[in-house]
């Protein structure tokens, strides 16, 4: 039986482009969804709605498991006192 493969050879670049794709497929998907809904509010398609909100949910969840893997850097002198960013 296959196994997933669990090594990835991905550079920062890769990533960079993986990450705008799925920012491009959100911002698609919004929009969808902005189409769909009427001045009023209802909906004739609440199924669509309920899927295009899923797949959405689904891409921004991916997006947040991305940036939380995503190690930044930090002065290795400055390890013991408060971080002040800037």
């Amino acid at each position: 039986m296959p196994r997933y493969n669990t090594q990835f050879e991905l550079d920062v670049d890769d990533i960079d482009l993986i990450e705008t794709a799925l920012r491009d497929r959100k911002k698609y998907l919004s929009l969808q969804r902005l189409t769909m809904i009427s001045g009023d509010g209802s909906t004739a398609d609440p199924e669509g709605l309920a899927a295009i909100d899923a797949a959405i949910g689904a891409t921004h969840d991916l997006l947040g498991r991305l940036h939380n893997q995503k190690v930044f850097y930090r002065p290795t002198q400055a390890r013991s006192a408060p971080y002040i960013s800037g």
